[in-house]
């Protein structure tokens, strides 16, 4: 996965802006299962609360998209999103419900899981057009 230097500087820049994002997500997350929402209830809100400024971020800085925004790559990035919180959330229930995990080490386990599924589809399906450069 990492065998060249922009691929890694890519990557890099894919966690500085999930950092961001999973603040929010991990916030809201645990804001909102403290207040009574049912767990995978909070996962769906918390984690979709990033999805926007992931977007413009992956895409302006991590990916270096120069063309103008589509419809289609925006779609794409909902897909894989979806996605993304599609296996999150399958992981967090296995790991509360059936492995009775703490929820907050379910919750980073399964945000890890999503993360690799997400980084990897936007740069294989999502953001193509970035991979002409990184400057």
């Amino acid at each position: 996965m990492f065998n060249d230097k922009h691929r890694v500087i890519q990557f890099m820049r894919f966690s500085v802006v999930g950092l961001g994002n999973t603040v929010v997500d991990f916030t809201a997350f645990f804001l909102l299962t403290w207040g009574g929402v049912p767990y995978l209830i909070a996962q769906a809100i918390s984690y979709s609360s990033g999805v926007f400024t992931s977007f413009y971020f992956n895409r302006k800085w991590t990916f270096k998209v120069k063309n103008r925004y589509n419809v289609l790559e925006a779609a794409k990035f909902i897909i894989v999103n979806g996605l993304s919180l599609l296996v999150a959330s399958g992981l967090l229930f296995i790991l509360q419900d059936v492995y009775h995990l703490e929820l907050l080490f379910g919750k980073i386990l399964a945000t890890g899981g999503g993360a690799a599924l997400n980084f990897t589809a936007s740069r294989l399906w999502v953001f193509t057009k970035a991979r002409s450069g990184i400057a």
